[in-house]
């Protein structure tokens, strides 16, 4: 069966992408302009009430938040393509420890400089300057957190890739390149080698080949 996967030129979309091709699993996108409104017709409220992307459909199976998919898929697929959950259940625990960390310290302020920096003025709103300033500082103190772990092990789990380090790659993305901020991780040796490391994976190569971000 193959997963249909709607939204693949923004962020969290990316986030399930670079997991289905590390899991070798078939999928076909649909696009979405989230800046049209296309994310609020009723069609689309119907696989997503919230409104938001990404939205999965594999059959008649429906899922969406992008973190309950990638679960999903590593371990529906767990014997195939990477193994992105431990092979123990302690290196279980860690992943999913370092991926809540992701969503709940490392996600909102890098979130907040995306759509200020990035989206604001499409939006239809200045960027705010004090808002940009807050987020920064709390990035940079999640990033001095990841600094530490990272002269440990050589990813956040472990000595091993898993989705806690995949998740990060598509805002982490942005930071980096569209957002010119990427003296926040060359700044910090250890998260500098682990940016280099996932950030050059085949799989994220692939989707940042094959979806620009939105323009």
């Amino acid at each position: 069966m193959v997963v249909k996967v709607y939204g693949p030129a923004y962020a969290s979309p990316k986030r399930v992408l670079v997991c289905l091709i590390e899991k070798e699993i078939e999928f076909e996108t649909v696009p979405l302009d989230l800046l049209k409104g296309e994310h609020k017709l009723p069609e689309f409220l119907k696989l997503q009430p919230f409104g938001t992307v990404p939205v999965t459909q594999d059959g008649d199976y429906t899922l969406f938040e992008s973190r309950a998919i990638i679960r999903y898929y590593a371990e529906k697929y767990k014997s195939q393509g990477t193994d992105l959950l431990g092979k123990t259940i302690e290196e279980r625990g860690l992943v999913e420890n370092w991926l809540e960390v992701e969503a709940h310290s490392y996600n909102p302020p890098i979130y907040t400089l995306t759509v200020q920096i990035m989206f604001s003025s499409k939006l239809g709103f200045p960027p705010d300057e004090n808002l940009i300033k807050e987020s920064e500082e709390k990035l940079d103190k999640v990033l001095d957190v990841y600094e530490e772990r990272l002269s440990k092990s050589k990813y956040l789990a472990g000595d091993f890739f898993s989705l806690a380090d995949l998740s990060h790659l598509p805002f982490t993305q942005y930071l980096v390149s569209q957002m010119g901020r990427e003296f926040m991780i060359r700044s910090r040796k250890h998260v500098s080698a682990w940016w280099d490391d996932i950030s050059s994976r085949p799989s994220w190569q692939k989707v940042l080949q094959l979806y620009d971000a939105p323009s």
